[in-house]
This record gives C-alpha cells, structure tokens and sequence, in this order.
C-alpha cells in the first residue's frame, strides 16, 4: 500500500491506495437492466423549493462491490442517501433494485426487500443488552410483533443466531452487557449487528467511522470488509484513509451532482476531485 499526500492548507490528508481494477462506466437503460448492478438511479433529484439539493445522479452500484459515496459538505450525499432508503421522496428520477423499480416503495417495504439502512448516530435500545437489541431485530425479521408480551421462553430459539451474529462483529464477551455501558465504537458494532439480522442482501452505512478514535476506526473497517464477502455495501464516509482502503469505487458529489466516478487512482487524480473536495488547485 502506497500513500499520496494533498495539502488542503493548514490540513494534510493522507490517503492509503489500494490498488483497485478498475471497470468501465455502462450507462443508461443497459446498465440499470444488469445484474451486474444490484442499485441503479436514473437522472436522480430532488428540490427543495427553488433550492436542488441532488440533480441528475446517476449511480451503478455493483454487486457484491464496496461503494463509497464521498464529497464535501453540502455535496447532498445525505440526500442521495434518504431518498435510495425512502425517507425522503425524490422530485424526479428513478430508483431500481435488483431490477425492480423501487422508486414509489415505502421505506419498510424496501427493507423487506433486502435494502438495509444503518443510520449515522448510534440506533440500539440503551437500555437492553447487546443480545436483547439483536433478538429485537431477529423478532423483526420474523415479523411477529406480539413476542414482546410473551414468556421470555419464547425467545430463547433466537439466542443462538442472537449470539452467532454477535461474534460475528466482535461482541460475544458483551452479550450480557447493557448498551449504554459500552464504547461507542462497540455501539457502532452492536448496530451493524442489528442490521445484519435483518439478513440484507445490501447494506447502506451512513458515516460508519462518525466520532471514532483510532482503534475503533480499525475494528469497524475490518468490520465492514468481513461483511462485504457476501453482500453489497453503500457507504457514506468522511474518512479519506478509510474509503480508500476499503472501497471498490468511488462516486464523488458536489453541489447535488456527480463530479467523478471510479476506482481509488482514478478518482484521487482527478484535477476537478482534488479542487472541489480537498480543495487544492491545479498549479
């Protein structure tokens, strides 16, 4: 692994490269047909008044690929983000999954359908156990909302996959561990866990690295590549080091566009990327 260091003014930025290959950009109606892409948009938008937060985006997300959404503040990833999870309803354009227009579907609905939403700010019940907050999203996934008025014996056939998932993402020591008593990082993991026992076939991360000290910024990276084997992720994310170890392809927005688009070389040495997002100029 190589370095390639920006200087943005007071601030270096060092970015890991990992050597990706990188692929052609098929657009239009053939690409949003292929089953080489799991989340397609076309011409995505959505106004706010007279105000365009996203215009015209364009997104192929592979499958089976790690997709980092990047850009600077404003850039209107947080948009393109509610609108692919049904939050918010976009002005115009289109949205397909797994080659089902998915444009009009509510957000549970589409959660249903194996498009899974892990939110920015921590989203586990503080005061249950790690356990109990998976075996809450194991009750979901089952989708019999009278267990909690049940005998705890009930629940006890979800223990075992509530256990399995936790050593999935590191926690089995902190099974019995109530979730407000535990590191944020590990809370992060506790919600990745949540998620992943929803059983989605794609996996969009809102800022997972948000307000990480170093080790846990490790541990959620290698996370999230553990993951990966047998799903797709879509992530939003302001650590530069982490995109670029991690991510597949890159798609840069700025100012509710898409500005570039490739692997990690490709996008890291284009004039437009290092002006708008690091802000560096070209001399």
């Amino acid at each position: 692994m190589t370095a390639t260091t920006y200087n943005d003014g007071d601030k270096i930025l060092s970015l890991g490269k990992r050597q990706l290959g990188a692929d052609g950009h098929a657009g239009g109606r053939a690409a949003a047909m292929s089953e080489d892409y799991i989340l397609v948009t076309e011409r995505l938008g959505k106004s706010f008044g007279d105000f365009a937060a996203v215009s015209d985006v364009d997104l192929r997300v592979k499958r089976g690929s790690i997709h980092a959404l990047i850009g600077p503040n404003g850039a209107g990833k947080t948009t393109c983000f509610n609108m692919l999870t049904k939050f918010v309803k976009p002005t115009s354009g289109r949205i397909f999954f797994n080659n089902r227009d998915i444009t009009g579907v509510r957000p549970a609905d589409v959660a249903r359908l194996g498009l899974v939403r892990s939110f920015q700010i921590s989203a586990v019940f503080p005061h249950l156990t790690a356990l109990e907050n998976v075996r809450v999203a194991l009750q979901r996934k089952r989708g019999d909302s009278f267990d909690f008025w049940r005998s705890k014996r009930v629940l006890e056939p979800l223990n075992e996959r509530a256990m399995a998932l936790l050593a999935d993402v590191g926690l089995a020591d902190w099974a019995g561990s109530i979730a407000v008593e535990i590191s944020y990082g590990r809370k992060r993991a506790l919600e990745i866990a949540t998620t992943l026992a929803l059983d989605p076939e794609m996996l969009l991360l809102d800022e997972p690295m948000a307000g990480m000290g170093h080790e846990d910024i490790e541990r959620i990276a290698a996370l999230i590549r553990r993951v990966s084997a047998n799903r797709t992720i879509l992530m939003v994310e302001h650590n530069l080091q982490v995109v670029a170890n991690l991510s597949d392809r890159i798609t840069v927005l700025t100012r509710g566009r898409v500005l570039a688009e490739g692997d990690y070389k490709t996008v890291s040495e284009n004039a437009e990327v290092k002006q708008a997002y690091l802000g560096v100029g070209n001399g």
